[in-house]
């Protein structure tokens, strides 16, 4: 289930909507910091169409430091449990295909300021 918000995110801004677990590692694979957005289900949860929304200003403020992917519902439960941020809306950081963290629900703009910096700072291990 998806909604006109999360639409936009891959018709009107180009970014990946990763429906498989071949598509999810593809993209992780490419070089950089992979910013994977898991709306849940927007029907039930509507902070997914807040996120929607806040994201792409988010990769503005970092100055694109990381890409954007909507992962997909058919590999977002396997995704949420491998990384361990089980709620939804949630962003989860990757680099070198490996997880940084990951931010569960809304937040307000100074924590994601501050939870982003944080993330964008670790290395891989």
């Amino acid at each position: 289930m998806t909604s006109p918000l999360i639409d936009r995110l891959t018709t009107e801004l180009g970014w990946p909507r990763l429906e498989t677990e071949a598509a999810l590692a593809e993209h992780l694979a490419t070089p950089g910091t992979h910013c994977l957005f898991v709306p849940g289900d927007p029907v039930r949860n509507l902070e997914s169409n807040d996120a929607a929304v806040i994201l792409p200003e988010l990769r503005m403020v970092f100055q694109h430091a990381f890409d954007c992917a909507v992962v997909g519902d058919a590999i977002e439960a396997d995704l949420r449990e491998r990384s361990g941020v089980l709620k939804t809306p949630s962003l989860i950081f990757y680099r070198e295909g490996r997880c940084l963290g990951g931010i569960p629900k809304v937040r307000d703009w100074a924590d994601y300021l501050t939870r982003i910096q944080t993330i964008l700072g670790l290395q891989s291990a």
